[in-house]
């Protein structure tokens, strides 16, 4: 059985931009393991919407229509399907088994989506080699660097 991916804001923004090299390295590694095998969540997307659509980050007109448009397309092509989002499980409990290594609030996003990757046995895909320290050696088998 395929273990589920979780793809965070980093790997779809570079999915969303071709011509960088980590678009290369992020669509060489989807096209490895299929895109069906790859799962974006709620909060991914709205993360991808709020940086894509700012000026001060991607300066370019009608950047939201853009966002959204990326994401409907991929929606339309049924690849990157959803990754359900627990209503029952607080960011406290999914962040539990590894709070004690969470130092700061740059990593609150961060350890949510390691949280619902290890609670669904699926991996957190990410370009941010902080998150290995944040797993530990306890659920390394849950996050993959793209290098």
């Amino acid at each position: 059985m395929t273990r589920r991916n979780l793809l965070d804001l980093s790997v779809v923004l570079a999915l969303a931009q071709p011509g960088t090299e980590r678009n290369r390295k992020a669509r060489e590694w989807v096209d490895s393991v299929g895109s069906l095998a790859c799962r974006i969540c709620s909060l991914t997307e709205r993360d991808f919407v709020r940086v894509f659509s700012d000026p001060t980050v991607r300066p370019q007109p009608d950047g939201l229509l853009l966002a959204t448009a990326i994401l409907q397309f991929w929606k339309g092509l049924s690849v990157y399907p959803r990754w359900p989002m627990p209503t029952e499980l607080s960011w406290a409990d999914l962040t539990q088994p590894f709070a004690a290594r969470i130092y700061g609030h740059q990593q609150v996003t961060d350890a949510y989506l390691l949280g619902l990757a290890i609670k669904e046995d699926g991996v957190l895909v990410t370009f941010d080699r902080g998150i290995k320290y944040l797993a530990g050696e306890e659920f390394r088998r849950n996050v993959l660097i793209l290098e």
